[in-house]
């Protein structure tokens, strides 16, 4: 069976505004801004059919739901569940970060480092580690959304809150190390993950979609650090559309794959850019071409090493010849790619350790405020995004990387903090909030 979970972050409360921790008190509400930026999702939803929606019961989750479903297709009444509040942070909510380094610095500094291992006092002087027990919380829950629908395919929408929302993903895709600062959600931000599955154990989870808050300004989130990087995959070819294997077969962009980078680039124009990358390839180089029309005067680094996948012998074949002649591997590619060595060509770790070495080549050239654009392959940028979200390679069908697709990362400034996923996969410059690019080979 199929689920599609569409996770959205409450709309911008007042605790937000004002820059207090909210934890699991119901003492904030939603500001108008926040009521507008609910609307703006709702909009944006109204276009895809739900099936049901379960929501946190906490005041500014609830009102960003009731206004979310006034603007839905399919008129469903929603469920509010304990199992979607927010973190329990006791003695903190309602305090300020300037609050917490004054009254408890150590705390604090675990905290921002790894949330996980924090433990506090609740009222009554008893120690808990208030992220291991929402991440128990989010198990429990996901557990009970899957056996509540074992034989159906649906469409379920999410409402809750920053922590519970990133335990869920997180707990989707294996809770990777330190994971919970590896990703962001900014209010009333859409994230999408598709979950085939027979039951929990046996899932198999596509994140389509993370942080994507291009219903609110057709622009990207704000930056998180001094140095970020844009992360595209080229537009589309004839090959992608058919269904073929490209690999290091050199395929241009068709015009449909020209008009997204078109899109892609109207999408960046205000972004300022002060460096561009790509791949050796001129699939991914006459995309960066067109995206930097908007930002003239920007030379493009060209890297072998950001390559698609070699796959030797399969390369201009469809599945379907691939399946008479290497049914086994092609069944074992698409369950353990890290088992298949490629016919005469590479296998998925040999092309993480060049593209992940590549990526820390970009990375180091950054100075301090600067911007790259990064323009690569499918198997390159899955690659690169296990390694940043802490998963291993075998792990790369757990991430979606449409033609034309936008992702940022912000690198951290702090030793030992892992870079951030600002959003990943932002496709709705190409026509919507799902990814409806091709489905094609590699």
């Amino acid at each position: 069976m199929t689920l599609r979970l569409i996770f959205v972050r409450h709309g911008l409360s007042s605790f937000n505004k004002e820059g207090r921790i909210q934890g699991r008190n119901d003492l904030s509400t939603l500001t108008k801004e926040g009521q507008s930026q609910a609307e703006a999702a709702g909009k944006t939803l109204s276009a895809i059919p739900i099936d049901e929606i379960y929501s946190s019961p906490l005041q500014r989750a609830s009102e960003t739901t009731k206004i979310i479903i006034k603007y839905l297709r399919s008129k469903v009444q929603a469920t509010y569940t304990d199992e979607l509040l927010e973190v329990d942070l006791g003695p903190w909510s309602g305090l300020t970060k300037s609050d917490l380094k004054n009254l408890y610095p150590e705390k604090l500094a675990i905290w921002e480092k790894e949330p996980k291992e924090l433990s506090i006092k609740r009222a009554d002087g008893i120690e808990f580690q208030p992220i291991k027990e929402l991440f128990f919380q989010a198990e429990n829950f996901l557990k009970s959304l899957f056996k509540a629908n074992g034989n159906s395919n649906k469409t379920i929408l999410i409402v809750a809150h920053n922590a519970i929302l990133r335990c869920l993903i997180l707990k989707l895709i294996n809770e990777p190390s330190k994971g919970f600062r590896r990703i962001k959600l900014d209010n009333t931000s859409i994230s999408i993950c598709n979950i085939d599955f027979n039951n929990w154990v046996d899932r198999q989870v596509q994140i389509q979609c993370l942080n994507n808050i291009a219903h609110l300004q057709r622009t990207l989130p704000k930056k998180g650090g001094k140095k970020r990087i844009i992360l595209v995959r080229h537009g589309e070819t004839d090959w992608n559309k058919q269904g073929r294997f490209q690999g290091q077969i050199d395929i241009p962009l068709n015009q449909n794959g020209r008009e997204q980078a078109r899109a892609a680039s109207e999408f960046l124009k205000d972004v300022c850019i002060q460096k561009a990358f790509s791949s050796s390839l001129s699939r991914p180089k006459e995309t960066a071409e067109i995206i930097l029309k908007e930002h003239p005067g920007i030379e493009i680094s060209l890297k072998d090493n950001l390559k698609e996948i070699g796959h030797g012998k399969w390369e201009g074949k469809l599945e379907t010849e691939i399946k008479s002649d290497w049914s086994d591997l092609l069944e074992t590619w698409k369950i353990s790619p890290e088992k298949v060595q490629m016919p005469e060509g590479e296998n998925i770790n040999e092309v993480s350790s060049r593209s992940i070495t590549g990526w820390i080549e970009v990375c180091k050239s950054l100075k301090n405020d600067e911007t790259a654009l990064v323009v690569a392959h499918d198997a390159v940028n899955k690659t690169i995004l296990c390694h940043l979200l802490g998963l291993t390679p075998s792990e790369i069908w757990m991430i979606k990387q449409g033609n034309g697709g936008i992702t940022v990362i912000d690198l951290s400034e702090k030793k030992g903090h892992p870079d951030q996923i600002t959003c990943l996969n932002i496709t709705s410059h190409l026509g919507g909030i799902i990814d409806s690019t091709a489905a094609g080979a590699l």
